[in-house]
């Protein structure tokens, strides 16, 4: 019967199955926004990249109390799983909210803050010099990097173009990677939470009563 205790059983242990695949992905999705950057200041990626950790975490433990019946395990797992599906939520709705100015502003704000060497890394990796501008003064010298994009040395205005327009394209990709997978797999979280309500208060069929174990006692005080 679909509904009873072994059927809602089998379906939290196959829901954190998936969790650990879904931890996984939103975890390859952070670091993949980190990395595609390379600028480090992206709180709404980071956030993404921890909701993928800790659900990974929460899904080994939904495991271990859905096989074992615990349920103090379970009222954890329910409660913090409750709680991921809010942050994993907003979070998600954030990535996708965020416009291309405001992608600009924080990649931006992560430039400004990280080393010479993270910066010289973005330039050689990208070939571009400078965030927003080549003249500015907030960027390593792009001596290595200017040979590459100006081969012809008889092309006296020519340099090299702004990482940020290198980098737009896969800071997009990365917000809406993130915000995707957080959304679609955040829902499945509150069905989770309604199961493990739900199978927490029903009876293993496996724990027989007293009364089958030793009928020659007599329970009538």
């Amino acid at each position: 019967m679909c509904g009873g205790f072994t059927c809602s059983k089998n379906s939290l242990i196959a829901l954190n199955c998936l969790y650990i695949v879904v931890g996984f992905l939103l975890i390859s999705a952070g670091v993949y926004g980190r990395a595609a950057s390379i600028v480090t200041n992206l709180p709404i990626v980071s956030g993404i990249l921890a909701c993928g950790i800790i659900l990974l975490l929460i899904s080994v433990l939904g495991l271990v109390g859905t096989v074992k019946h615990n349920q103090v395990m379970l009222f954890f797992y329910m409660i913090i799983l409750f709680l991921l599906f809010l942050v994993q939520f907003s979070i998600a709705c954030s990535c996708l909210a965020v416009n291309s100015t405001q992608q600009k502003q924080l990649a931006e704000q992560g430039w400004s803050r990280v080393s010479d060497s993270i910066k010289e890394e973005v330039q050689e990796t990208f070939t571009c010099c400078g965030f927003n501008s080549t003249t500015a003064e907030d960027h390593p010298a792009c001596d290595k990097i200017t040979p590459i994009c100006c081969p012809d040395t008889t092309k006296e205005n020519c340099h090299c173009s702004p990482c940020l327009e290198k980098l737009e394209q896969t800071i997009n990709k990365a917000f809406k990677m993130c915000g995707e997978l957080g959304l679609i797999f955040s829902f499945t979280e509150v069905l989770a939470v309604f199961l493990t309500w739900r199978y927490r208060n029903q009876h293993n069929p496996d724990d027989l009563p007293a009364r089958a174990v030793f009928p020659q006692r007599n329970y009538q005080y």
